[in-house]
Parts: structure tokens; sequence; C-alpha cells
């Protein structure tokens, strides 16, 4: 079994991998979790920062925020350990220091660990370099009424992928109200939909003259995250030095 630290052990995504953990270790044993605010009784240690783990681990997953995640980064440069880091909003500056750090340990990084999603970018390229400029795109993202940022991190992602298929500049429209034009060719229109308890629904629609292909995603529970990020810790250790994404994890399995 190969020894697992849950950087934000505390969080919803922490609870997401200790519940994946129960149900199904995929080779895996919780060997640490640092979270200053974790409060719960457990069977594992807990640290308040990564420089004061003191038991050995094999890989490290982090889905904390971007000071913790600095903090771990230095762990895991210092005991050369592979690093699984799903934080999002990192700035510029800790962006440069993981790939720096990824000259030296294995390090995996993905702003979204849904391996539907990852695939979902793959057949998003195809269909942008098929059906050409003959088709329109518009982008459609619903999640829960809590989240702040609209559109969705990962709505993004998936308009990036589609930019980096055929290398063609598109305008990104953010919503149509108030707007007394028609839509520019080429442009690709997000529209976030924010309600109830929803986990995260992603819809991308080609709309051609008579014909519409549509491509969607929907997670009902973090536990797809949990799952991507533990399969991400697994494709990690096979792996030398270099920065990995979920997109070379989704090679992998597509061999």
């Amino acid at each position: 079994m190969k020894r697992l630290l849950i950087n934000g052990v505390g969080g919803q995504m922490g609870a997401a991998l200790r519940k994946a953990l129960q149900k199904d270790g995929h080779g895996f044993t919780l060997a640490c979790g640092v979270d200053p605010f974790f409060t719960e009784s457990a069977s594992f240690p807990v640290f308040p920062s990564a420089d004061a783990v003191n038991v050995p681990v094999d890989v490290a997953i982090d889905f904390s925020v971007p000071k913790a995640t600095e903090s771990l980064l230095a762990f895991c440069v210092n005991t050369r350990t592979p690093a699984v880091i799903c934080t999002t909003a990192l700035p510029d500056a800790l962006l440069e220091r993981i790939d720096e750090a990824s000259k030296t340990i294995p390090i995996f990084r993905s702003g979204n660990m849904s391996i539907g999603i990852n695939l979902m970018r793959v057949l998003l390229r195809q269909a942008r370099l098929t059906l050409g400029d003959a088709f329109d795109i518009e982008i459609v993202e619903t999640h829960h009424n809590r989240k702040k940022d609209a559109p969705s991190g990962t709505a993004l992602m998936l308009a990036d992928a589609i930019v980096q298929a055929d290398g063609t500049k598109h305008p990104f429209v953010y919503g149509r109200s108030e707007k007394d034009r028609r839509r520019e060719p080429g442009e690709i229109g997000f529209h976030s939909i924010r309600g109830g308890t929803i986990v995260g629904e992603h819809e991308v629609r080609f709309l051609g003259e008579d014909e519409e292909i549509s491509i969607r995603h929907a997670a009902y529970s973090k536990q797809v995250f949990a799952e991507g990020a533990l399969k991400a810790a697994a494709f990690l250790l096979t792996k030398s030095s270099g920065l990995y994404s979920m997109e070379d994890l989704v090679e992998e399995m597509l061999q």
C-alpha cells in the first residue's frame, strides 16, 4: 500500500478523498493529513502545515488554498515526494514555482479532476477540427447557488481546448443581454446558471445549418473529483520528474 498525504484534509474534497479511500483504497493508505482547522477525531495524524509533517509519505494530493499549496510544494521538493495539485486560482508566481519544482519531482496539476470532463476536452478538440467554422459554439454551465465565479473555470478550460484545437482566436462573449448586435462569426458564448445544490453541469453546443451537436457532462457528487485525484496519484507514482495533466492521464487510458 502506498502512503498518501492529503493537504486540506478537513475540507469538502478532503472528506471526499477519505470517503473514496474507505470505499476502494486504490492501493493507498492515508498516512496523514494537513489542515490547521481540522477538529475531528481521526485515526491518522493531522498536522497544521506541511512543514510539520514527520511521517513518511509516497505521494501527496492537494485540495487546499494557494498559501497551503506553497507550503506543500516546498515539503514535496525537500522530500522528493510526487504531488497532485488540484487547488485552483494559483497566482502566477506559484505556478512558476510549480514548473520549476517539476524539474526535480513528478507533479500532476489540473483545475478539474474529473476523468469525464477531461475526456470531454479531447472530444471537443476533435469536434472543432471536424466541424470547422460552419458551426457556432455556445457553452452553458450550471452550478449550485453558492458558487461565486461565472463562468466556471471548467467552462473556460473547455473553451481553451476548442481554441487550442486549431490555433484560431475566438472572441469570448459572456452572456448576450444588453448586446444590441448579431452574433459574430467565431465567437464562443458563455452562459451561467446558478441554483440549488447542483455540483456541476457543462454543455458545449455546436450549432450549424439545420443540425446541432451537443457534448455534455454532469457531475452528481464531488466523489468524481476524488476518484480522479486518486487515479492521478497512482499515475504519478509510475512517472519520473515532469509536469503532468489530466490530458496525459486520459491519453494513457485511451491507449
